[in-house]
């Protein structure tokens, strides 16, 4: 009790102080609340009707049902005492209110877990109580609060004192009122949750359809709600409910110091925060009126017809997007769940109350949100299903590159982009008829409203396919061997050997589970990093059971997904496998590796800088190197909460090394389309629980990027400038930093050094490397360099049909046409050959490609190296370790580099610049020199590609978004991304 002296002393000090200052805010103005006839049920048949539909939430679609819960609600039908309904016995506070002197005037803020609050008890539920939380005591291991039990929480302005004395019956709920009903055959928990605003002004809406169709907003009401973060630490039932509180049962409710002197503005509550925030979803960036003309010129993709705003395909709402666990408890049917059924507890500021999980913003008000829910939302694996650009891929990959295995083509695609919901969709239908069907593109769009859709009956695995990469995705995984290989006749595990049996048919061990082909653990657990976690609230909301499991920190997590093995397909026929993408045995065989997987040891151990993929993408130390302290959730807790009735609620620990799921590499060109094209694709901007208090998580996502170029991805220098009559000669050296290849991931990124002659003022004389609007890297007279654009302007056909023109690796540069791009580049099997040998040492045959089932070898691959990367010999041994063959072995490694004696050990790349003097303006003189390294997540030749290779929604999507993307005066201006420059160094005469 001393912290509540000492406000009691501190309260007297400032009244007093108030009446010596002679501040006078008058007197209490009385109940804002109040009205001056009763609110009460009009017409008793028709609440008599509405009473059993009420009661039974899941028996109606989420739309149908908040109708017709809007007409019983709002005609006061729950206000009806004849019938046996039962209020509380005063407005009371939910908590402390305190009140601080500012700048002459009295201010109150609100502590409460409410706002003040009137519950009204429906007579099922007054008698549950009556029976089980009695004065006289608690009913240990009480029944279930029968079905269709009702409690309406009517909530007000505060002070609550203000309104204490009138008539419940002539109260306005002016914030609303959170309800609870009743309905275990629905969820495991087994409440209906909602928060319902009255009257016309309030702005509650049914929440299907989703509407205004740019809010996106979370739902105001539904099954397997964030209420659960505080009240799944209730003793039982999740409720707090007392009959204390009740008008006409013996005992008082609990007080709550609460200042109440003075008069002072209505603060919004929480409920009203999180559900209709002023605006859901700001573009944080102004996007472009009218089409860039300069940047669609530039990419020579003339067919196609620009979409409007009005027309572009919109993704499904992010209102939509909420699956549960089924009321029998988690069983196979529960094994992926969308993130809103983690929001409510690993989002930052949840509670209204505590702000773990976050930081003072250095560079402005409010706060930085550092939650698991807030980093991953807007990282690329966040957004990993509402991605413009995989989709714009997914459309060319099914219409021009393999029409013929389309359905083949959609399921692995999206086995990796839409997860929880193809792999929930092949446990659902193994189940229903023991066969593993295809996941289709079509069933990311499915949506519940209106219940007589086509889609609705998909509308799970579209809710789960569009939220990512998403929580249930990582912590779930089982990667050790001997424990995975009795899940695998697990109903959760179901149709995964047939995909194993499909990408990875060679493969043992750990490689079976390459291009996400991992099995689960029990849908009744969840893995974690920290020891001993608190099992209670997780338990009560979703049944499941948080455990500990170091192999959630172990790379082998990224690298299942992130070692993409795939079939080379011609027609129907598949010609061999290949990787595609290689990060993680890219770190493997570096200098990064730890040398231990979950199944134990590797062959050489640890490399000399051993760190794990999470060391640097999710970062759990702070700048000077000390480990990230902070608790892991926002729960209603016991000592640091306003006191409850009937509490069960613990107390969390600080955790050392608490990580952030930034998860981000440099794609800032999609944060920046989802930044600026919210609508588009679907999601809110703002952070639901945190609101306006935090930085907006997508300009977080995009400073981790900003950061992570300049700061962690390479540096460049330039070394032995000299200069004679004739020419003048430099080296560029560029260092990686990355614990892989750079650039790495998807094989069409790419990275490009620009080296400029300027002269004393600051102008370019001489430039390897220059660019247009859209990224297309020119020459002296401003013509795209071949290979930077594949298909004639009007897509009719190639440029150099049959050929594979492009930049080699060099080792000096003496033209402006030459470019040093560090990529790589792949080939499609060659045409109307019969059985083409594709493999990474096969001769390069066919045309350059983008399709990531196509690959049939290397044409060009000078990604530099990681630092230490080991010889193929040892890079034989470890990839036998994990299951795999030679082929990984080598296809890590490089292509067409010749010589070059940097790319043996790895970890930087140095190439010579000799400029001929000649070459230089007449009348010109060299003053200095600089060299700037560019990142393209999707090239010009990529973006031209995917417009010229499909047509319909996804890819005139990405074509508008490409279009109206403004990144002027932004670190991605131009389309290409600055990594890192040299800076100026000054030529001496």
């Amino acid at each position: 009790m001393p912290d509540l002296c000492r406000a009691l002393h501190l309260a007297s000090f400032w009244v007093a102080a108030a009446a010596l200052v002679g501040i006078t805010q008058g007197a209490r103005a009385g109940c804002i609340a109040e009205r001056p006839t009763v609110m009460a049920p009009a017409d008793p048949l028709v609440c008599q009707q509405l009473a059993a539909t009420i009661r039974k939430p899941s028996a109606l679609s989420l739309g149908d049902y908040e109708n017709k819960l809007n007409q019983y609600l709002g005609s006061y039908c729950y206000r009806d005492e004849a019938a046996g309904w039962v209020h509380d016995k005063y407005v009371r506070q939910a908590g402390p209110r305190i009140a601080t002197l500012v700048n002459g005037a009295w201010q109150g803020k609100d502590f409460g877990t409410h706002a003040p609050v009137m519950i009204w008890y429906s007579p099922d539920m007054m008698d549950w109580l009556r029976k089980n939380r009695s004065a006289g005591g608690e009913v240990d291991h009480p029944p279930p609060v029968p079905d269709g039990a009702i409690m309406v929480k009517e909530m007000f302005s505060e002070p609550a004192s203000d309104c204490r004395t009138v008539d419940p019956l002539r109260l306005f709920p002016t914030s609303g009122a959170a309800i609870m009903i009743r309905d275990a055959s629905a969820s495991y928990d087994g409440w209906f949750w909602g928060w319902y605003g009255f009257g016309s002004q309030s702005g509650w809406t049914p929440d299907w359809p989703a509407l205004p169709a740019d809010n996106n907003s979370m739902p105001n009401m539904g099954f397997a709600q964030y209420c659960m973060n505080c009240h799944a630490s209730a003793a039982d039932n999740l409720t707090f409910a007392s009959p204390k509180n009740a008008a006409g049962e013996p005992g008082k409710p609990l007080n709550y110091l609460a200042q109440d002197f003075f008069t002072g503005a209505p603060a919004e509550t929480l409920h009203q925060t999180v559900v209709l925030p002023v605006n859901a979803n700001p573009r944080l960036g102004q996007p472009l009126y009218s089409p860039n003309a300069d940047v669609i010129a530039a990419l020579q993709a003339y067919v196609r017809e620009m979409p409007t705003y009005e027309t572009v395909s919109r993704m499904p709402s992010e209102t939509y997007d909420n699956t549960w666990v089924g009321a029998k408890g988690p069983d196979a049917s529960d094994t992926f769940l969308t993130s809103s059924q983690c929001l409510g507890c690993h989002d930052a500021g949840s509670t209204g109350l505590q702000f773990d999980m976050t930081r003072p913003n250095p560079h402005g008000d409010g706060m930085i949100n550092l939650s698991p829910l807030a980093t991953w939302r807007t990282s690329p694996m966040g957004l990993g299903g509402r991605d413009p650009i995989f989709f714009a891929q997914l459309a060319s990959e099914t219409q021009s590159f393999h029409p013929k295995m389309s359905g083949v083509v959609q399921d692995v695609c999206l086995g990796c982009h839409g997860i929880a919901g193809e792999r929930q969709f092949h446990i659902d239908e193994k189940a229903r008829s023991g066969k593993c069907e295809l996941f289709s593109r079509d069933m990311v769009d499915a949506t519940p409203w209106p219940a007589d859709n086509p889609s609705a009956a998909h509308a799970n695995y579209g809710m789960l396919a569009r939220d990512g990469i998403t929580c249930t995705s990582c912590h779930r995984m089982v990667l050790n061997t001997k424990a995975s290989g009795p899940l695998a006749d697990q109903p959760q595990n179901a149709c995964v050997d047939e995909r194993q049996a499909l990408l990875n048919p060679h493969a043992t061990g750990f490689a079976k589970t390459f291009t996400g082909s991992f099995m689960v653990g029990s849908p009744e657990t969840l893995i974690g990093p920290f020891e001993k976690p608190e099992a209670g609230p997780m338990h009560t909301a979703l049944g499941i059971k948080p455990v500990h499991d170091a192999t959630i920190m172990s790379s082998e997590v990224c690298g299942t997904c992130h070692t993409v093995h795939l079939p080379v397909l011609q027609g129907t026929n598949t010609l061999a496998h290949i990787y595609e993408q290689t990060t993680y045995p890219e770190w493997a065989f570096s200098a990064y590796r730890t040398g231990s997987s979950p199944d134990g040891p590797l062959p050489l151990g640890a490399g000399a800088t051993p760190r794990s993929c999470q060391g640097c993408h999710m970062s759990s130390t702070e700048p000077d190197g000390s480990p990230t302290m902070s608790k892991i959730a926002s729960i209603q807790e016991n000592l640091n909460f306003p006191q409850t009735e009937s509490s069960n609620a613990p107390d969390l620990s600080v955790r050392e090394g608490f990580a952030r799921h930034t998860l981000v590499g440099l794609n800032v060109f999609l944060v920046k389309m989802a930044q600026q094209f919210p609508d588009v694709f679907g999601i809110r901007t703002r952070d639901p629980m945190m609101g306006k208090k935090a930085l907006d998580p997508l300009v977080l996502t995009e400073q981790a990027m900003l950061d992570q170029a300049s700061q962690a991805t390479a540096t460049v220098a330039i070394s032995d400038l000299a200069m004679t009559t004739e020419a003048l000669d430099a080296k560029v050296t560029v260092k990686n930093l990355a614990g892989h290849k750079f650039p790495s991931g998807v094989g069409f990124r790419r990275a490009f050094l620009t080296f400029s002659v300027l002269d004393q003022n600051g102008e370019q004389l001489w430039v390897s490397g220059r660019t247009n609007a859209a990224g297309v890297i020119v020459g002296a007279d401003g013509k795209p360099l071949d290979g930077e654009l594949w298909w004639k302007d009007d897509c009719s056909g190639r440029v150099h049909p049959g050929e594979r023109p492009h930049q080699p690796h060099y080792q000096k540069i003496t033209r402006q046409d030459q470019v040093q791009i560090y990529q790589e580049l792949v080939s499609t099997p060659p045409a109307n050959t019969p059985n083409p040998v594709c493999n990474a040492q096969s001769k390069p045959e066919g045309e350059l490609t983008t399709s990531f089932l196509s690959i049939c070898t290397e044409v060009k691959d000078n990604r530099i190296l990681p630092a230490g990367f080991l010889p193929v010999e040892s890079r034989l041994e470890i990839a036998k370790a994990l299951g795999a063959d030679e082929e990984l072995a080598v296809d890590v490694g490089t292509t067409a580099v010749e010589d070059d004696p940097d790319y043996i050990e790895g970890g930087s790349d140095t190439l010579s610049y000799s400029i001929p003097l000649a070459d230089l303006p007449k009348g010109t003189h060299p003053a200095s020199i600089e060299a700037d390294l560019y990142y393209q997540a999707t090239p010009p030749s990529y973006l031209q590609d995917r417009f010229c290779t499909a047509k319909g929604p996804d890819t005139d999507r990405l074509y508008f978004l490409v279009g109206h993307l403004n990144l002027a005066g932004t670190q991605a201006d131009g389309w290409k991304l600055k990594v890192v420059g040299s800076g100026t160094v000054a030529v001496q005469p």
